[in-house]
């Protein structure tokens, strides 16, 4: 049994934002270099490496880890988590990283408003509240009818939607398998989808850019090594609030790497979500206790 330590689980999960951040901003590089479909593809041979790595040191093995209930829903989540990361990735080219991460972090937000429909959870007024200020938040970086409305500044929000489902129908397929068979579903079936588009958009690549290729694979690894650990440790409810942090450890490098600006509507805006986020966090935390 893994003793409980929320101490180091809140290490861990700033460690895992950090990563992130970093992966982040190495794939905003890559993928307006090169195409995104042939950067995600690299990165998700390496990420089924490792999935598959895992599986096979834990008990059973590979077919242990690969056996399930309901394979038609392990099979869409993890493709639906691929075009989520193509999405994003896109948005980070077109937007930056500031104001992608700071619409982004509306997620949270739209898996309480989907738990109702999806999980059929209870969803109380505060934490409806909480979602339409949350929501005011994301208009207020959008800022439409203020000013020439950008189409491209609606990708974001459309990644944060399909993450919110992805992260839905992920708790749905835990009813019945483990969190190690969806862990192995998405690493393996996620990369033969994106290697199934990939290979068409196949691009030579400089010798320093490989180099990247490389940080950006182990950062991947890392990233999500540190999350496993992470909810190893300690209590999800404790840790999940400092995931907020990718926020700003993606918008600090997004200004100082990429010359990014943080207008102060994203400012405002990113707050009031970020806020909003913490406030249904606490609320679900509390009704569980």
């Amino acid at each position: 049994m893994t003793v409980q330590n929320n101490r180091l689980g809140i290490w861990l999960m700033i460690a895992t934002t950090f990563v992130f951040s970093v992966q982040d901003g190495i794939s905003r590089y890559l993928a307006s270099e090169y195409n995104v479909y042939m950067v995600l593809m690299v990165r998700y041979w390496f990420f089924a490496a490792f999935v598959i790595t895992i599986a096979s040191r834990n008990s059973g093995g590979v077919f242990a880890a690969a056996r399930t209930s309901q394979p038609m829903l392990q099979a869409f989540r993890a493709l639906l988590l691929v075009v989520e990361i193509a999405v994003t990735v896109e948005a980070f080219v077109r937007l930056g990283l500031v104001e992608t991460h700071a619409v982004f972090a509306c997620y949270p937000l739209l898996i309480a408003a989907l738990s109702g429909p999806v999980l059929g959870e209870t969803v109380g007024w505060r934490r409806w509240a909480a979602i339409g200020i949350g929501f005011v938040g994301v208009l207020i970086i959008l800022q439409p009818g203020v000013t020439v409305f950008q189409p491209a500044a609606i990708i974001p929000l459309i990644a944060a939607l399909m993450f919110a489902l992805y992260g839905l129908l992920t708790r749905y397929a835990a009813r019945r398998d483990s969190a190690a068979t969806s862990f192995f579903w998405t690493g393996t079936v996620g990369a033969l989808g994106i290697t199934a588009v990939g290979l068409f958009y196949w691009e030579p690549m400089t010798q320093s850019d490989w180099l990247w290729m490389a940080v950006l694979c182990v950062t991947g690894v890392l990233g999500h090594w540190f999350l496993i650990k992470c909810y190893e440790v300690a209590e999800a409810s404790a840790v999940q609030p400092f995931a907020y942090l990718q926020l700003v450890f993606a918008s600090t490098i997004g200004i100082l790497i990429f010359n990014e600006t943080l207008r102060p509507n994203v400012a405002i805006g990113g707050a009031v979500v970020v806020m909003a986020g913490l406030f249904t966090l606490w609320r679900a935390r509390a009704k569980a206790g």
